[in-house]
């Protein structure tokens, strides 16, 4: 990677993807040949976290460098929420200053108001849904979605009233189209920003024609191997411009599994899904290419978290940080493997909706669960019909995740030093970000 201007930057951010749902990171019943291709040529990150384990404060957490209590989006917003106050930066917002070009293709649902829309974000160019695929009148569940069509939106304005399930069927190669537009329309004219955040394999699952029954594994895997597909269009585009070499790439998830969906759900070896603070809801797989900066074919446990990502991202391109305060830092030197480099976050701190839950250290290797009730899997459901969870609770409870990632056994009276210290973490992020209420 030269220095004679700042690297592009593509983010691919999958919807309710599992840890275990593409090789090298597991051995997975169908091929995923593009997702290895880019380990070969980059890292697979094993420990790398979500500050919340759903859709919306996912995405405005990568998209801003903050926690869900500095930007305020919780869970997941419905259509026409506002959802991310404008006076939070974007990335795209914060690399354009720096001469970026910025592009969005996917699943946006960060706000659905003129001033919360992509291309009021820093975004130039910009297509896809405002909100989950789910949010319409076929949703399995509910029917608080009647009222609202599934709008298709392409650089500001609606191309699609109201979306078809057949129309479902090529959100994928539509994103994945214009993915490759944008990189061929702008490769040679200076640094673009891509970021790609696909609708699938959120439910309803959806895949063309091309690829419907051809893993012989069912729908989910045809949906993987289209977004594999996808990947491979993406580096061949990079590569056909002669930018590959310059260009850094991320393909990770928003958050684990719905399991509630059954065999229209990923798979992930830890502990609960989608919607939790375990760690098969905030521990995403990343795959990421750096040429120049990660050794090819590697794997690295050092554990970070996407807030990370805007700041170092902004740190590589030379781009000033925004002027309200965030809680990411530049961690490159980290996630590099520069030797003696050591995380520069002290912790990081979990929330599921507006509850704070759970605080994992900057190693990785410690993760406290403060006390609180989650949802468990009771019966799982099939073909798109969701099954039902239970509600369970958790003690304050301190985990080792070097011996024991599956967050089975509580190791608080043996590890009495780190539990103490990181109680205290949690009990001063709590009195800044979440105070009690005033008794009346």
């Amino acid at each position: 990677m030269t220095q004679t201007r700042p690297p592009n930057f593509v983010v691919i951010f999958l919807d309710d993807s599992g840890w275990a749902d593409f090789r090298p990171f597991a051995q997975t019943p169908y091929p995923t040949p593009n997702v290895e291709r880019l380990a070969a040529e980059g890292c697979c990150f094993t420990q790398f976290y979500v500050p919340q384990a759903i859709c919306s404060a996912s995405r405005a957490s990568l998209l801003t460098g903050c926690y869900p209590e500095r930007h305020r989006v919780f869970g997941a917003i419905g259509p026409r929420a506002r959802g991310l106050d404008p006076s939070i930066a974007t990335l795209a917002e914060v690399l354009k200053p720096a001469g970026y070009t910025t592009g969005c293709f996917g699943k946006w649902h960060i706000g659905d108001h003129p001033e919360t829309r992509p291309p009021a974000r820093g975004f130039d160019e910009s297509s896809g849904l405002m909100y989950s695929n789910d949010m319409w009148r076929f949703h399995p569940e509910t029917r608080m979605f009647d009222a609202f069509d599934l709008q298709y939106w392409k650089n500001g304005a609606i191309a699609i009233q109201d979306l078809s399930p057949d129309q479902q069927n090529v959100l994928t190669t539509w994103y994945t189209e214009d993915a490759v537009a944008f990189i061929r329309t702008h490769a040679a004219k200076g640094p673009f920003f891509l970021y790609v955040p696909h609708n699938m394999p959120h439910v309803p699952l959806a895949c063309s024609e091309q690829f419907r029954g051809r893993s012989g594994h069912g729908l989910y895997a045809d949906v993987m191997m289209e977004i594999d597909w996808s990947l491979g269009q993406i580096l061949d585009a990079l590569e056909e411009r002669g930018v590959r070499d310059h260009t850094i790439v991320l393909f990770t998830s928003d958050n684990g599994p719905w399991l509630s969906y059954g065999n229209h759900a990923g798979r992930t070896p830890y502990r609960e899904g989608k919607g939790t603070s375990f760690d098969g809801g905030i521990r995403s797989a990343l795959v990421m290419s750096a040429p120049g900066h990660l050794r090819p074919g590697t794997t690295s446990d050092r554990a970070f978290c996407s807030v990370d990502l805007l700041p170092t991202f902004a740190a590589l391109a030379g781009a000033p940080l925004p002027h309200h305060p965030m809680d990411g830092r530049n961690n490159w030197p980290w996630i590099t493997g520069v030797p003696d480099a050591v995380n520069s976050q002290e912790a990081y701190f979990i929330t599921n909706g507006a509850e704070f839950q759970a605080v994992v250290t900057g190693d990785g290797r410690w993760k406290l669960h403060l006390p609180h009730a989650y949802r468990t899997l009771d019966f799982a459901g099939k073909d798109g019909k969701p099954g039902r969870y239970r509600e369970e609770t958790i003690a304050l409870s301190l985990f080792d995740m070097r011996d024991d990632p599956y967050e089975t056994t509580d190791v608080s009276a043996r590890h009495r030093d780190v539990f103490e210290r990181l109680k205290a973490l949690a009990e001063r992020h709590r009195d800044q970000w979440f105070p009690p209420s005033p008794r009346r």
